[in-house]
């Protein structure tokens, strides 16, 4: 059974991928009190995740404090468990935003699967969302006759039969 989290002021929240565009894994990372916990996630969990903490940070009252700016993956990157599904909520009485990353389970493991629990400020959240827009950008380009990502090399495109498109 893997360890489940829970952290109730984390001094560091980011994504980051690590790997050439196409092979790419992306991470979700946080850190409290000297203990940093890294899950592996999906490239669309990450966006999903900035997508809707952008849409809660609109219904909020403006960010006060001001945003932390290294967003970078904090070495060494050992993944605790892999993601299989997020939750946010968001939590008044703290004013914070609650994620929820829950494990991905293998078929034959039994119990409950760990979770990580990290209440984040509204300024974590909003840089959340910056460091995302950067990553995606920093992804493959997109064909615009198949809509599959073109790889550095050129690209097979379906709809071209056969013929490799840069």
């Amino acid at each position: 059974m893997s360890a489940s989290f829970e952290f109730v002021a984390p001094d560091h929240f980011t994504a980051g991928a690590v790997g050439p565009p196409g092979q790419r894994v992306f991470y979700l990372q946080s850190r409290e009190k000297g203990t940093l916990v890294t899950l592996k996630s999906e490239k669309e969990q990450v966006r999903a995740l900035a997508q809707y903490l952008s849409g809660l940070l609109e219904k909020l009252p403006a960010v006060g404090e001001r945003m932390p700016r290294d967003l970078s993956l904090i070495q060494p990157v050992d993944e605790a468990w892999i993601v299989a599904s997020i939750a946010v909520g968001y939590d008044e009485a703290r004013d914070r935003i609650l994620v929820v990353a829950n494990e991905l389970q293998e078929e034959e493991e039994s119990g409950d699967p760990a979770s990580a629990r990290v209440l984040i400020t509204r300024a974590q959240a909003a840089a959340f969302v910056k460091q995302a827009e950067v990553l995606m950008k920093a992804s493959r380009q997109i064909c615009p006759w198949c809509s599959q990502p073109k790889d550095p090399g050129g690209h097979t495109c379906p709809r071209s039969n056969g013929h490799v498109h840069h």
